[in-house]
């Protein structure tokens, strides 16, 4: 009887240990289902569990999500550029939509190649009679996240948003070029018409100590071209027929110029690469990518506006730069 009882005994363990390991493959049926979320997570900013995965990147497609998560499921050192402008301040509410800076700029350094390229184009709201000055926090953070500042550009427009009548009117915004480490492409555009061109150059150059002496081209005896390298302000038409050709883009509340997306890219990437706009709202970065031969990823909170940037990219051709 009291080896029956032991038996007994072990037969009730027995079923503990099933009823445990039942629960165990519920529990693993739970973590099965939980990574196919958090992959769902990576990609479409979708709620899951704790985790993120790595995902496998896939290229020339805009993603409806949280750039500040999605950007998480992408593995290191895999953009060469990004050309993006994020929301400013209260400019304009992009169907309410507030993002987290800080950690889309870190997610910015750990995704961007060596030597690749952060086009970042921001502006700033006037409250209570001063300037935000989020711009330059912004740009001062991207530095303390290891990128450096490559270069300080304006981008001037030919029209005034919001005229006041205190100061000069305002007509430009920055276009900050980050850089991690020293950029891998660099393709200076050479469109400006030189005023003395044909002439010898001559003159002087004065050294740091202060003193003169004869300029390289003068010495030897140089023509100056017919065109040069721009400079780092850079002048746009802006809205419809100039910013964007599509009629059904008219709803959009900020859609900055073809030509500028298209300079910088050709600027700081070449064919092949992969250009990333994670605030890519109507699409015009991926667009122009994708005429220029470089590999697209889009990224935007709205399915609204992800709608408008995958019916733009619908209508255009490979390569077919306009």
């Amino acid at each position: 009887m009291e080896n029956s009882d032991v038996k007994s005994e072990k037969m009730e363990n027995s079923d503990v240990k099933s009823e445990k390991m039942e629960n165990s493959d519920v529990k693993s049926e739970k973590m099965e289902n939980s990574d196919v979320k958090s992959e769902n997570y990576g990609r479409l900013a979708q709620p899951s569990f704790y985790t993120f995965v790595r995902i496998a990147m896939k290229l020339d497609t805009i993603i409806t999500g949280d750039s500040a998560v999605v950007l998480q499921g992408f593995e290191p050192d895999c953009i060469d550029l990004t050309v993006t402008s994020p929301p400013y301040d209260n400019l304009r509410t992009y169907n309410g939509f507030v993002f987290d800076f800080e950690t889309i700029a870190k997610q910015l350094f750990r995704v961007t190649k060596a030597g690749g390229v952060v086009v970042w184009v921001v502006g700033d709201a006037t409250v209570k009679g001063s300037e935000t000055g989020t711009s330059f926090r912004q740009a001062l953070y991207f530095m303390q996240c290891g990128f450096n500042l490559h270069d300080t550009m304006i981008y001037k427009k030919n029209s005034l948003a919001y005229p006041t009548f205190d100061k000069y009117y305002p007509c430009f915004e920055y276009m900050f070029v980050f850089s991690k480490g020293k950029p891998k492409s660099i393709n200076l555009i050479a469109d400006r018409a030189n005023k003395q061109a044909g002439k010898k150059i001559t003159g002087n150059e004065r050294g740091v100590n202060g003193s003169l002496k004869e300029m390289s081209g003068s010495k030897n005896k140089r023509s100056i071209k017919e065109t040069g390298i721009r400079f780092n302000i850079w002048e746009y038409n802006t809205g419809w027929q100039h910013s964007y050709t599509e009629d059904f883009l008219r709803g959009h509340p900020a859609i900055f110029p073809e030509a500028l997306a298209n300079d910088h890219i050709l600027s700081w990437s070449n064919e092949g690469d992969t250009v990333l706009d994670c605030f890519c709202g109507s699409g015009t970065t991926p667009k122009m990518a994708k005429l220029l031969n470089r590999h697209y990823i889009g990224i935007d909170t709205s399915a609204e506006y992800v709608a408008l940037a995958n019916e733009r990219l619908a209508l255009t051709s490979r390569g077919k730069v306009a």
